[in-house]
């Protein structure tokens, strides 16, 4: 193996050295332009790279949007993003020279700002300090130069190592010509801590995504993770924070600016972070161009989309609510029948305690718009006509003006996969489904095969879990039972019909038996039967079958009333249907007769809910109509232990 592995290393190596040789030869090229050459060279790469760069373009200008969204037009935005890209590159280029020029030729070049009043403060407060450095117009500045903002230390630098060794050399040579002391990221923070206590001054990046690393400050008022390192350093070491700048003053000119130390009114090194974020935006509004827009710095982050399981959590500053942070919005599509939506609910809920910032969207069905709404969780609704087009569906999303930074699906189709796609949403989660993988950014796995039946509500919530929600919260799973009116009436819904097909509705002559034979022993129970619109002549031939005290509600209520009517009721007798699932969802105790269909995979969950089912060797068939014509399932459950059970679940 070893013997194997030499040859792959020897290639490696020499590749290293190529792209080495091949930057020393650039460098030699600069060596003889003059400066100004240099930056007007970047410059026009920059202006030819800006229409062609992509997916770079296209994070710059999201990153411009949420940074100032409501504050500049799309097109200032775009405007920043074409300078940007000039100066991006201009000082890329500028930095590859600046190592070949000296300290002295290169201070021509730069204007200082605030020098004086930090060589005040220093002197005044006897501190050490810890720069806060950005990534901004040519930051290879500030290792060139250190002699105009260093006071009174020695200077230091935290790196992070190059990969290739040769350039890593180099770089470290030439740092150290220049006096610094350079301390490896990858080592700790123990060395450079020791050096600032030892009169040392460091600079620290701090305006990248930290990852789980990170605490989740807001930014631009956008959440963001933010390394804590720097407020770490400076609180163990009893030091200022200064942030430096760098800002683009012209043709190959700069200035250096040394802002005000960073002063948090609150203790604590979360306070610091959330102080330093708000430093580093304002530094960035003087001169937006300048900084970095090609970086990830609001990265949504693979697989774990929310951030409630990251390890330091979300600190906001003093004062600041939820509320008044920019929203990380999420598209849900949701499932197509009443049932399966409702079924969807505790992973709503489980995604919505995810983020502090998190505004959840549904898209689906007109007729479950509802439903949806009905959701505390829940703060929009896309209402999705059933023969609208792929093509219309995505100009509809877009017409909400919402730019949504993740969709999760709750479907498996192809088409509903590609709604999304076209819209333009960035991270598509779901399972495989059925030709779509290749649109899905986060697949999700499926459970081991051979395994046991998994319930459709916990299908749903391994989306939430992929993405990183506490699944085992309480809460989740049972909504609390609805307060009942105070009027001494005993509430029972009936939903004695079925969509589905006549394979799981239980005979209707059963259900009028129960019905009837509970009212002759309880009087004060008035009963409610409750079915779909195309269910009306279903229920006015129950009604007609009932001796008791009822209203026929079949086909005769919209979705928001069918709720209303349901919290009123202390128990609904149902058979499996998206009203049972309705029910479940807002609490209300459920009897429900199941026959070609499956409680493992579908019932109600919960304590307060009874299944009634008589297992025969073909169910569970799923099918719409029974293949043998009897409904063996279905009628060997006898209106007897039905009426026991809701006579128990009702507490009669």
């Amino acid at each position: 193996m070893g013997r194997e592995q030499k040859p792959t290393r020897l290639l490696t190596r020499t590749g290293q050295w190529l792209v080495y040789a091949l930057f020393r030869c650039v460098e030699a090229v600069l060596s003889i332009l003059p400066l100004v050459v240099v930056w007007y060279l970047g410059r026009l790469i920059g202006t030819l790279v800006y229409p062609i760069a992509g997916s770079y373009r296209k994070l710059a200008l999201n990153n411009l949007r949420i940074a100032f969204e409501g504050e500049k037009s799309e097109a200032e935005r775009r405007a920043i993003a074409r300078e940007h890209f000039k100066s991006l590159f201009a000082n890329f280029f500028c930095g590859l020279k600046m190592p070949l020029m000296g300290e002295k030729n290169l201070l021509k070049h730069v204007s200082c700002e605030g020098i004086a009043e930090l060589e005040a403060f220093i002197e005044r407060e006897k501190r050490p300090i810890v720069n806060l450095v950005l990534h901004a117009s040519c930051w290879e500045l500030l290792t060139q130069v250190p002699t105009t903002y260093v006071r009174g230390h020695k200077p230091g630098a935290i790196y992070q190592p190059i990969r290739n060794p040769f350039l890593n050399d180099l770089v470290l040579r030439r740092r150290q010509k220049l006096n610094f002391v350079l301390f490896d990221r990858t080592k700790g923070f123990n060395g450079p801590m020791k050096f600032i206590r030892e009169g040392g001054q460091v600079g620290v990046l701090v305006d990248q995504h930290a990852g789980d690393h990170g605490l989740w400050c807001p930014f631009f008022g956008r959440l963001a993770s933010t390394t804590p390192i720097a407020a770490l350093m400076a609180m163990r070491t009893d030091s200022a924070v200064v942030p430096m700048m760098i800002y683009d003053d012209g043709p190959a000119r700069w200035k250096l600016v040394a802002a005000p130390a960073v002063i948090s009114a609150q203790e604590g090194a979360e306070a610091l972070t959330n102080a330093i974020n708000a430093s580093v935006e304002q530094l960035i509004r003087r001169q937006p161009a300048s900084w970095f827009w090609v970086h990830a710095r609001w990265k949504t982050a693979k697989p774990g989309i929310l951030i409630s399981a990251y390890k330091r959590g979300v600190v906001l500053p003093e004062g600041m609510t939820v509320e008044q942070l920019k929203p990380f919005h999420m598209l849900i599509r949701s499932p197509n029948w009443l049932g399966d939506a409702c079924m969807a609910f505790p992973m709503v809920r489980a995604i919505k305690r995810g983020r502090p910032d998190l505004q959840i969207t549904i898209i689906g069905p007109d007729k479950l718009e509802e439903l949806w709404m009905a959701m505390p969780e829940v703060s929009r609704y896309i209402a999705k006509p059933a023969k609208e087009g792929v093509f219309a569906v995505a100009r509809r999303i877009k017409a909400t003006g919402i730019h949504f930074d993740a969709a999760v699906l709750c479907t498996n189709s192809t088409r509903s996969t590609l709604e999304l796609w076209l819209a333009g949403i960035p991270r598509l989660v779901g399972f495989r489904g059925s030709l779509r993988s290749k649109m899905l950014h986060q697949l999700v796995p499926e459970p081991a095969p051979g395994g046991p039946i998994e319930h459709h509500a916990r299908r749903y919530m391994r989306l939430a879990a992929h993405m990183g929600a506490d699944v085992n919260q309480e809460g989740l799973w049972d909504a609390p039972p609805p307060e009942l009116p105070d009027d001494g009436v005993i509430r029972i819904g009936v939903c004695a019909g079925a969509e589905y097909g006549p394979a799981k509705r239980w005979p209707m002559e059963r259900f009028a038996e129960v019905v009837n034979s509970i009212s002759l022993k309880h009087a004060k129970v008035h009963w409610q039967l409750f079915g779909a619109p195309g269910e009306k002549e279903m229920g006015e031939k129950l009604s007609a079958m009932l001796q008791a005290p009822h209203e026929n509600l079949v086909g005769k209520t919209r979705l928001t009333e069918l709720i209303a009517k349901l919290r009123a009721c202390t128990l609904l007798l149902t058979n499996d249907t998206g009203t049972m699932h309705l029910a479940a969802a807002l609490g209300v105790p459920t009897v429900s007769v199941f026959g070609s269909t499956c409680p493992i995979a579908t019932g109600p969950l919960g304590d307060r809910h009874i299944v009634i089912q008589h297992k025969v060797p073909c169910a569970p068939c799923f099918e719409r109509q029974c293949p043998f014509g009897h409904y063996d399932c279905m009628t060997k459950v006898t209106p007897t232990e039905v009426a026991e059970a809701v006579v128990k679940a009702a507490n009669l």
